[in-house]
């Protein structure tokens, strides 16, 4: 379904996540235990989750079960019947996990980096899966009043990948699906900038009790169907896209200071992040920093070589294939995007012929143009006062919040 997380209303963050949870925990004709009960004797699996643009449906059999699990798809897509009950538990089980989730300062950093980057305004500066506050609000007439807004064939994408007929299948989904109701499609939002204006920011998140600091540092980024997404994905995997890149190298191979450095380019509908993210001990946080900054400062300084290009390529070349295209359902999750983003088969088709055809000039044309080319944002999440002073030269302006604050968002 297009919409997903970007569709929720500002304060009832986490309600297209928690709409997904529930579609099969009671039907007209199933209780939560029983659609359980006719999965299992099928053998099948079934999930269901909200992404940054849309919700994701899906549903793995045997093709002996092709039948039985339509049915059970279908039933729980259109006919959800969301009892009181199974709201209520699915609530409280959200609101604990989320406090819970700050017991890990390595997921409330990412959690807490993405909505300190975007701001509460943007579509993405609210979690897809919601905080403790937002969630607190959602009841379960705005769970009925998602689906019936979300889930009609306007917003409905339906793909099957395996081994069968396609003919027949075809008219196996089209009955399965033909009470769908033609609803109102859903307007995308237009795209943005994050929160923040000009110069640099940084917020800390007090957590006295680790003894590591876990840190983001993030610039503005590009869109999924940006024209400079190739070089930009060829880029980022020698600065941090993989194992043996620029920051793991320098972060942990050659310095020790970290178990891992990375960084990741967004690839969403909207215009997104390109960051960094690793974690060190709270006496090396400054050193840890100020070396991930250098290795960015030198990525735009000198670029890549024609050398590093090329193994690039062959990288992306070599892992494309067994990550995204090997399974059936990697097929379809690819499909699913093609058609989100409003792409076409050229984007599988002619891929290898579209890395291939970057050249080194292009490729550092997108390191000055993308990679720390605006203010940096940093969010970190440590032991506040060992670490306030050193990190306060990163930006002039700091916010600071202890995690123990109820939520996520940060005023």
């Amino acid at each position: 379904m297009k919409g997903g997380a970007e569709s929720d209303p500002a304060e009832l963050a986490g309600l297209s996540s928690l709409t997904a949870e529930l579609l099969r925990r009671g039907t007209p004709t199933r209780t939560a235990d029983k659609f359980s009960e006719d999965l299992d004797f099928i053998g099948a699996t079934f999930s269901a989750r909200a992404e940054a643009q849309s919700t994701v449906v899906a549903t793995e059999f045997m093709s002996k079960g092709t039948d039985r699990a339509l049915n059970l798809l279908s039933s729980a897509v259109l006919h959800p019947t969301f009892p009181e009950e199974e709201v209520k538990k699915a609530l409280s089980q959200r609101i604990e996990a989320s406090k819970s989730s700050k017991d890990s300062p390595q997921a409330a950093a990412s959690f807490y980096f993405q909505v300190f980057f975007y701001g509460p305004q943007h579509p993405y500066g609210r979690l897809a899966s919601g905080d403790e506050l937002s969630l607190k609000r959602i009841d379960r007439a705005a769970i009925a009043a998602c689906h019936a807004r979300m889930y009609a064939a306007s917003n409905l994408i339906i793909i099957a990948a395996g081994d069968f007929d396609p003919a027949e299948m075809r008219a196996k989904l089209a009955k399965a699906f033909a009470a769908a109701p033609a609803g109102k499609a859903y307007e995308w939002q237009k795209d943005q900038p994050p929160a923040g204006g000009s110069g640099p920011r940084l917020l800390l998140v007090d957590k006295p009790d680790t003894v590591q600091t876990y840190f983001w540092i993030g610039n503005p980024g590009i869109r999924r169907t940006h024209p400079d997404r190739i070089p930009v994905w060829i880029v980022n995997t020698l600065f941090g896209g993989r194992f043996t890149s620029m920051l793991n190298d320098e972060l942990r191979v050659n310095s020790g200071l970290t178990y891992g450095a990375s960084s990741r380019v967004d690839a969403n509908r909207l215009s997104g992040r390109i960051s960094i993210f690793s974690y060190t001990r709270t006496d090396s946080t400054v050193k840890a920093i100020d070396m991930a900054l250098e290795v960015l400062k030198r990525l735009r300084e000198k670029g890549i070589s024609a050398g590093q290009l090329a193994s690039a390529k062959a990288y992306l070349k070599g892992t494309f294939p067994s990550d995204r295209l090997e399974t059936s359902d990697q097929l379809a999750g690819v499909l699913g995007e093609i058609e989100v983003f409003g792409l076409s088969r050229a984007e599988v088709d002619d891929l290898f012929a579209r890395i291939d055809a970057v050249t080194l000039e292009q490729a550092n044309e997108v390191v000055r143009k993308h990679f720390g080319a605006g203010d940096l944002v940093f969010t970190l999440v440590g032991n506040a006062a060992k670490i306030r002073d050193g990190v306060k030269k990163y930006a002039p302006r700091v916010t600071e919040i202890p995690i123990t604050a109820p939520g996520y968002q940060v005023k």
